[in-house]
């Protein structure tokens, strides 16, 4: 009788774990707290394969470059959920777009106002918060050894500039309060000043922040109406308090 060596059959268990492991790599969840050096660095084409279609994979999706486990949200982004367009892709740019069809599905932010980029960078934070990381996409945000490139530190500094520059629109605008407004379906849009008469001034900041430029309704003083750049409403009088559009 041929005896088999113990040692044989602790191999073969070893073998087929390593095969296990192999076949379904995400069959088993992350903990909660992930050290970097745990990360899976991740191609677009690895990537593809965990966007909910199958149910023995987990749901991944990419937002700057950072791989997120969601499948603790598989209604919203398994098959037939409405963020299902982000399963297995790296979109970024879709998260402000709106875009969910074509080149819309991509990780460029090319063009993107400094607001734009920076509700990017807070998505990114939000799911930083509420998923689990489970990796690193190599590509546009990471390079090969999964280190943070150019871009990635470009789009989150042009975030943080997005900021600075929406606090300082706050600051300013906040030296000259802005009219009261209501609207109704009989009698259309209506401002009015408490204190005050009511123009349209351009918001300086604006095309930095959005790339638009865009006019706010304040409130000014009769001494301070010959001010540049101050517009009364149309079929306004000029020192009326209340302005029907």
């Amino acid at each position: 009788m041929r005896v088999v060596s113990p040692f044989v059959g602790i191999a073969i268990i070893i073998a087929l774990i390593s095969l296990f492991f192999a076949l379904y790599p995400f069959t088993f969840r992350f903990p909660a707290s992930v050290s970097p050096s745990s990360l899976r660095l991740f191609t677009f084409e690895d990537l593809a394969i965990y966007n909910g279609t199958h149910d023995h994979l987990p749901i991944l999706l990419g937002i700057l470059g950072s791989v997120f486990d969601v499948t603790k949200g598989k209604s919203h982004y398994g098959k037939g959920g409405g963020y299902n367009h982000f399963a297995g892709r790296e979109a970024s740019r879709a998260f402000v777009s709106g875009n969910f069809t074509g080149d819309g599905l991509t990780d460029s932010l090319v063009g993107l106002s400094s607001t734009e980029v920076k509700s990017v960078v807070e998505r990114r934070d939000f799911y930083i918060r509420t998923y689990i990381p489970v990796g690193k996409l190599v590509g546009r945000y990471y390079d090969s050894e999964g280190k943070p490139t150019k871009y990635l530190k470009g789009v989150e500094a042009k975030a943080a500039r997005g900021a600075q520059l929406i606090e300082k629109q706050k600051e300013e605008e906040a030296k000259v309060p802005g009219c009261n407004s209501k609207w109704s379906q009989d009698e259309g849009s209506e401002v009015w000043c408490d204190l005050g008469y009511p123009r349209l001034v351009q918001r300086p900041l604006e095309i930095a922040i959005t790339g638009k430029m865009s006019k706010r309704c304040a409130c000014y003083n009769e001494t301070d109406l010959d001010q540049p750049g101050l517009e009364v409403y149309e079929g306004c009088d000029f020192l009326s308090k209340a302005c029907r559009l």
